[in-house]
């Protein structure tokens, strides 16, 4: 689904990703980890064309999208929730959600959001600032799916999140990807969520891949040692 190769990110002359390779396949799930600072959130806005590669490829399904602006990657096929949700605040649940069907002409919002998120549907003329954090989540989550993706992108999606909503959005998020046949990255620090939600664990560390490894072959304490260093 996705292929990124020899890939590096810059901010001027500071490389904040370098010759990074990674594959992930389609229907697949996978999580990034790292501590802060170590290019997690670089490379998902990277991937998603808010911040533009210095060298090498990003392909989706075969086909390069490095040098696409952020919305014909989301026409491409990409969908992406922001770290911090950066949900609209003073639009509805409703509103919010229909934003993210500017790409695929459609005027409705898909009914299967509803039913995977009911609470926005019982909330949808509610603002969305009005919402909890994990209500702002699903939020930006529904927002994201409307766009009709292959693949979704999150950038540390538990930020700010109660434990018992971090154990449910696991769930959601694996339901989703049977239901909607999605591909999922998803970058993290807690790595409880990861080993929850993922199929493969990756860590990242100062811009490079240094550990990848099946969820089911995971060393836990190997992964804690690389997030307390």
């Amino acid at each position: 689904m996705l292929e990124l190769e020899n890939y590096t990110v810059a901010y001027g002359e500071s490389v904040v990703i370098r010759d990074m390779n990674l594959e992930i396949r389609d229907n697949e799930i996978v999580a990034l980890i790292g501590r802060n600072g170590m290019g997690k959130t670089t490379l998902m806005k990277s991937i998603i064309g808010m911040i533009r590669s210095k060298s090498g490829h990003c392909r989706l399904q075969g086909t390069p999208v490095e040098h696409l602006k952020s919305y014909e990657r989301v026409k491409a096929g990409l969908g992406f929730v922001p770290q911090g949700r950066m949900i609209f605040p003073t639009l509805t649940v409703k509103e919010n959600i229909e934003t993210g069907l500017v790409t695929t002409g459609e005027k409705e919002v898909p009914e299967y959001l509803y039913r995977f998120f009911p609470i926005l549907k019982e909330f949808a003329k509610r603002r969305g600032g009005n919402l909890s954090g994990g209500q702002q989540q699903q939020l930006a989550i529904a927002r994201a799916l409307a766009s009709n993706p292959k693949m979704l992108i999150l950038d540390e999606p538990t930020e700010g999140i109660q434990p018992s909503i971090i154990k449910e959005m696991a769930r959601d998020l694996r339901k989703l990807r049977v239901e909607r046949g999605l591909t999922i990255f998803v970058s993290e620090q807690v790595l409880s969520f990861a080993l929850d939600v993922a199929d493969r664990i990756v860590v990242i560390d100062r811009g490079e891949l240094i550990y990848d490894a099946p969820r089911d072959a995971v060393d836990e304490e190997k992964v804690k040692g690389f997030l307390s260093v």
